[in-house]
Formats: C-alpha cells, structure tokens, sequence
C-alpha cells in the first residue's frame, strides 16, 4: 500500500513537474503526461503488462470523454452528420486499413489475420487527443473540425468489428455466422434497452434526483448512468467507451445536458491524464534503441497514408484547405489501437516484438499530433495558398445550446469577446469580412464566415437554442435587415443591440427588440462619471 502510494505521489509531482517546464514553450500537457509515464516505469521497473490493471482504470478517461462526445450528439444531430460519420468515416476505415493490410502481408510478411488486425489498427485515429485539442482552441464546430469528428465517431463505432474479428480469428473452433448472429442479437438488446430508459425513464429520474438539490447525490446519479451504461454494453461484447458515447447520446435529449457536462469535465481530464500516463509506460527505451530506424520509417509512412487518403475523400466535396487541415489533424494513429494490439498480442495474434514496435509508433504518432494541431494553419498556409478561405471559415456546428452569438468582429465584437471569454461563457461570432475571420482565427477565436442577416446561416449558428444574440454591427442597413430576420423566427430570441444614437435607435420601433443599448448615451454616462469623480 505504501509503495502506490509512493509512485502516486511520484507521479503526480513528475507530472506537474513537466508540465510547467513545457507550459513554458507552450507545449502541450498530454506530452507531460506521456513522460511521466516513461518516468515512472523506469523508476519502478515496471514492465508493460504489469500496467493493466491502470489501464482498466485510465480506460474510463476515454469512458469519459465519449461520454462527452455524445453529449453534444443527440440522434437527430448525429444524423445530421450521417455524409460525415457514415460515408467518410467507412470511407477511410476501409481503404487505410486495406492499404496497411496489404502492405503488412505483403510486404513485411505477416500472417494474413495478423495482417487484418494491425491494419484495420492503425487506420485509427485519435480521438482523446483531438476531441480535446479541438474542443480547447474552438475549432471543433470549424468545417475541418466537424469532417474530422464525423470520421472519429465512426473509427469509434468501428472498434466494435475489429474486437469481433480478433474473437474470430483467435476462436478457431468458433462458429463465425453463429458468432455474429450473436453480436447483432447482442446489439438489437442494447440498443433497445438505451432506447426505452432515455425515451421513458431518464428524465424522470434525473428530475428526482435534480429535486434533491444536492450537487453530490446529482454527479452520483449521472456516474452511474454513464459507468452503467458502460459496463452494459461491455456485458454485451462491446467497448465501454461505446456504451458511454450511447448514454450521453441519451442525455443530450434532456435539459440537465450542460450541468451534467460542467460536473464530468474535470473527472474526464483527470481520468485521460492518467490514461496518457500509462501510454508512457508501455514505451520500451530498448525497442526504440534497436529499431528506431523502422519506427521513423513506419511513423511517417503511415501518417503520410491516412492523411492522403482522408485528403483524397474529402477534396472533392470539401475544398483543399479543409481536406488537408482534417487530414492532418487525424493522420495520428490512435488510443484504441493500443488496446487492440495488447488485446490481439495476449490471443497470439500478433508477434511480441512487432507489437512493441507498432505500440511505440502510435505513441510517439500520439505525441507528434499537438504540435500538428497547433500548427495546422501554418501548415495548410504554406501548402495551399490560393484557394478562397470562405468555405474553410464557414460555421459547420454539429448542435449547441445555451450560447451567446455575436455578430460582428469589429472593435466593439473583439471587446465583447474579450469579456465573455473571462467569464467563461460559450460563444461563437459570425463576421462576414473575411479579413476579420482570418484575425479570430489567428487568436484561436470561434469566428466564423458568414452572413449575420442570413436566416441559413442563422440556424446552422443554431439561434434558436442560444441564450441570446449580441448585434455588434455599424451599418444601419445590415442591422434593420438582422432585427427583421430575427423577428422572422417562430421562436422569440433574446436579441441585443447596439446603436449609435437616438435616430438609430428610434428606427428600430416596431421590431419588438427588448434590449437596445445606445453607444452614445453609454459613452456619455461614463465620462461624466469619470469626470465627476476627480
């Protein structure tokens, strides 16, 4: 008992020893957290499977964070994005994990099933590092953020197959057709079971428990919906995560969504800290040493792959600029992969040296990727220069709910910004000069290309579920035209605007806009206080 505690605490103090060292040249805390890993297994001779019962437990960071993904995805949202999830997503999955298939059959000589299995591995990507990286810098609801989130969630969808074919191919004497008869049996039942406690039960419950007024008993009750949900579909033959990503699917439908999102996120980020942690400790120093030529070679071949492919997919549909900035953000071979090869090595399947070697590219793929993310437009400037930014900058938001949208990126809407951003209130602006969008961006804003007074663009912003919308523009054209547009709504929206003066404001009579502040009447007020207080 002494000695976990001695490594926890050892932990914990490397951790937060790396981290100020790398907040300092801005590098991500993630590559603290995977040092730390490295840190402690040296110092304790750990040895990679000696980590697996910190394994299951950092396994519920990535519980966690589906969990939050399918928060922001109700089914009506996820059908939304059905192009997205269903055909890009199957899209890449099948022609990456066919290319690394082949290509490990063929040409390194690995045994056809093993082939499969590492293939169909190493065409997935990420999602704990880019859902969060995404999430932290706003661009998760930018064009390339929505394609690459559409391709994660059926990477995530897809790990269900590839356990199934590990199953199979480990299971000699099992009957194939028999065993999928029972995976879709095993589906039918969960599915149906999520279906009758969200429709029926879960509102009911979690009103019950929001009644109580008691902000324990309250994060109690939703632990337990999202680790029930979990471990049900886990009984099934399906991942935890899986289950997870279900449940906040179900929860998205009610109205405690955003207080049940504020009480998980610091359980989810300490939770993925200590998943990172034990990525760390599965890197074996003596494997790099001796293959490190390999590992390169294999890092860049395959991240060079996916990130064509995806490119490939994309193009067409989406433009050059957000094909390559989804391509590169998921070209990282991902969490679920190591998971897959501990999973396929303990069956026999895959070969002990081989596994230590592809457990090593996809962290140091993992490790390769915040820097990528950080400096994805950069990247996308210096490759592809001419293409028009309009469609890159476009508002592609999957849902949201309960945020304030501000029209307008001018002095005024930079200010307005500045100030919501230190109250941490969830925002996004809507700026139709290109120039203006291009500066947001630069500051890692969520501003967008559009056309405030467009009803489309207007409900693609999704206006009716915001808290209110701040019109923060100059022109008195645009601005009769967005008090117009707003009123056209079925659903009354809070609206605040700002006028120059009393002409202005006097214009907008008759647009049943409850909330006008005049600029110069503002100005005044405060200078003559300012004044009269010296």
């Amino acid at each position: 008992m002494e000695k976990i505690l001695f490594i926890l605490l050892s932990a914990i103090a490397i951790a937060i020893f790396f981290n100020i060292f790398f907040k300092k040249f801005q590098i991500p805390t993630i590559i603290g957290y995977v040092m730390t890993g490295v840190c402690i297994a040296y110092m304790y001779g750990f040895k990679s499977n000696e980590t697996i019962s910190l394994n299951h437990v950092a396994e519920f960071g990535i519980v966690f964070l589906m969990f939050t993904v399918g928060l922001e995805f109700s089914v009506k949202h996820l059908m939304s994005m059905k192009k997205e999830v269903f055909l890009n997503g199957f899209l890449q999955v099948a022609i990456a994990g066919g290319i690394f298939s082949l290509s490990a059959q063929y040409f390194f000589g690995i045994e056809q099933k093993s082939a499969i299995i590492i293939g169909c591995a190493l065409a997935l990507s990420s999602t704990a590092i880019v859902l969060k990286i995404l999430n932290d810098n706003g661009s998760i609801h930018s064009a390339h953020g929505r394609k690459a989130l559409g391709i994660l969630l059926f990477q995530d969808i897809a790990v269900i197959p590839i356990l199934l074919m590990i199953n199979i191919f480990a299971g000699a004497d099992k009957n194939v057709s028999s065993l999928l008869f029972e995976t879709a049996i095993s589906a039918v039942i969960v599915l149906g079971l999520m279906f009758v406690i969200g429709r029926y039960l879960l509102n009911i419950f979690l009103s019950t428990v929001a009644s109580l007024n008691t902000d324990e008993i309250f994060i109690s009750a939703v632990f337990l919906l999202v680790i029930g949900s979990s471990v049900l579909a886990h009984v099934f033959g399906f991942s935890y995560s899986l289950g997870a990503f279900l449940a906040g699917m179900m929860m998205a439908e009610t109205k405690f969504k955003y207080q049940i999102e504020a009480d998980l996120v610091p359980f989810r980020d300490m939770l993925l800290g200590l998943f990172f942690v034990t990525v760390g400790m599965q890197i074996n120093l003596n494997v790099i040493a001796e293959y490190y030529l390999e590992i390169a070679a294999l890092l860049v071949a395959v991240m060079a792959t996916k990130a064509v492919v995806i490119f490939s997919i994309l193009w067409y549909f989406s433009g050059s600029r957000v094909a390559l900035k989804a391509s590169l953000a998921i070209s990282q071979i991902g969490e679920f992969s190591l998971a897959i090869f501990a999973l396929a090595h303990s069956d026999n399947l895959i070969d002990a040296k081989i596994n230590q070697i592809l457990i090593v590219t996809v962290v140091f793929s993992m490790i390769a990727t915040p820097f990528i993310l950080r400096n994805i437009k950069s990247i996308a400037d210096f490759l592809i220069k001419s293409e028009s930014e309009e469609k890159e900058f476009a508002i592609e938001s999957a849902g949201i709910r309960d945020h304030i949208i501000v029209c307008g990126y001018g002095k005024l809407g930079q200010e307005i910004v500045y100030r919501l951003k230190k109250l941490n209130l969830p925002y996004l602006v809507l700026e139709y000069d290109i120039n203006l969008v291009r500066l947001g961006k630069e500051r890692n804003e969520p501003v967008f290309f559009g056309n405030a007074t467009d009803k489309n663009i207007l409900r693609k912003a999704y206006v009716e579920n915001c808290r209110c919308i701040i019109v923060a523009m100059s022109n008195e054209k645009r601005l009769l035209l967005m008090c117009e547009v707003l009123a056209s709504f079925d659903k009354k929206i809070n609206t605040v605007i700002k006028v120059s003066d009393y002409e202005e404001k006097k214009l907008l009579k008759g647009l049943d806009v409850e909330h006008i502040v005049n600029e110069g009447r503002e100005a005044a007020k405060a200078i003559i206080k300012e004044a009269t207080s010296i």
